[in-house]
């Protein structure tokens, strides 16, 4: 399908430092065939003297190529007429803040592709970064905690080469013996949350261990939608209702938060699922919790204490319990909140390697030669100038652009 590719200079603000390929990978990607070249950045993580090593040819202008890769939206102005392009586009929901994008990709006549609809056979996504999410949003957990205690501040991931430098930080804390953090979600973010913490030195235990065992050292749980929820009608939880309908359930969260001194939010929530932690759990006099890494960062959904996104730069507010309102950490009377909504973005080396391994084994080979599982196809939300059968329903959305 396209023989020539070029990786974009990402140009969204803020910037973000990630790449779908780095340069070994858009080396091996050459000696199987594919003709790559990379637009100049000063940004980017990976370096073009790194790309340029690996015999990658750098280039400004990329009129050239059949394919575009990038990783986030890509600003209007650099959008070329009759090109095709791969990025997170983030207009499958409508999200009203893209459709000037989706309308600008239609008068090119741009053919579309989304990362985030690339699927197997089976629906799976192939390709993601949430595991990274997770690995840097519990790292922040624990930032936010001694923030809220005091003590040596740990460096920011943001600030580390990579990884293994963010380890060795988090190796030097001292963790306090009794320290406890409570787990939703074990999905991508889930398990990259709990790489971190199994690093760290914390023991999983199950979610009965954790709220009626005696621990002797830093523990953790992580649980599941049928730890969490219960039915109101008192039937026994049935998994697969729950997720086609999360209607007619609770929450049994609290005891968790009674127990626990920071809570990291790794799930992913239907808003027509209850609350998980309301402000009225929160003025509960018997809560423990002194900070909640929302990784998920659902604002207005169901954690109350999350009261908006926060930045790299800023990662951390306070939530005043009594008022429900933004307050500053440390502020007595308070949690901790951390909700960067962009946490891969901390880890650009380790999450491009991540990302783009998976991006050339599952999905390079579908862009170059023959589609036959169809996923190109169903990943493509416009072509031509017009949306594809399986995106139909953007046209009014497209025409807000």
């Amino acid at each position: 399908m396209y023989k020539k590719i070029g990786i974009i200079r990402e140009g969204k603000k803020p910037e973000d430092r990630r790449t779908p390929l780095t340069p070994k990978q858009c080396h091996e990607a050459m000696l199987a065939g594919t003709d790559i070249a990379v637009q100049r950045s000063d940004v980017r993580a990976y370096t073009d003297t790194e790309y340029v090593a690996q015999d990658v040819r750098l280039t400004n202008d990329l009129t050239d190529r059949d394919l575009i890769l990038g990783v986030k939206e890509v600003p209007l102005d650099m959008l070329i007429a009759e090109k095709a392009y791969l990025f997170f586009s983030h207009t499958i929901k409508e999200q009203p803040h893209n459709a000037k994008l989706l309308r600008t990709v239609l008068d090119r006549h741009i053919t579309l592709i989304d990362y985030e609809m690339l699927t197997d056979t089976s629906g799976n996504r192939v390709l993601a970064f949430g595991k990274w999410a997770g690995v840097v949003g519990a790292y922040n957990a624990m930032r936010a905690w001694q923030a809220t205690m005091g003590g040596k501040a740990l460096k920011p991931a943001s600030q580390c080469h990579d990884r293994t430098e963010m380890d060795r930080e988090l190796a030097a804390f001292s963790l306090p013996q009794e320290l406890r953090i409570v787990l939703t979600g074990t999905g991508r973010v889930g398990h990259g949350a709990m790489e971190t913490l199994d690093g760290a030195g914390f023991t999983k235990v199950e979610p009965d261990a954790f709220l009626n065992g005696d621990h002797t050292g830093p523990v953790y749980t992580a649980l599941d939608s049928e730890d969490l929820y219960r039915r109101d009608d008192g039937n026994p939880f049935d998994r697969s209702a729950f997720h086609k309908d999360p209607a007619g359930h609770h929450s049994v969260f609290l005891p968790y938060a009674r127990k626990a001194h920071i809570y990291i939010a790794c799930h992913f929530w239907d808003a027509r699922a209850p609350k998980i932690l309301t402000a009225s759990d929160l003025r509960d006099k018997d809560l423990l919790l002194r900070a909640v890494a929302d990784i998920s960062c659902d604002i207005g959904g169901p954690i109350d204490s999350t009261l908006r996104a926060s930045t790299i730069d800023a990662p951390l507010y306070g939530y005043e319990i009594s008022t429900g309102k933004e307050c500053l950490v440390g502020t007595p009377g308070s949690i901790t909140v951390m909700a960067v909504d962009n946490l891969p973005c901390e880890l650009p080396r380790d999450s491009s390697k991540s990302f783009g391994r998976d991006l050339l084994e599952r999905v390079l080979p579908n862009l170059t030669g023959i589609d036959a599982e169809g996923m190109i196809q169903r990943a493509t939300i416009a072509t031509g100038g017009k949306l594809t059968e399986r995106y139909a329903y953007l046209a009014e959305y497209a025409a807000r652009g």
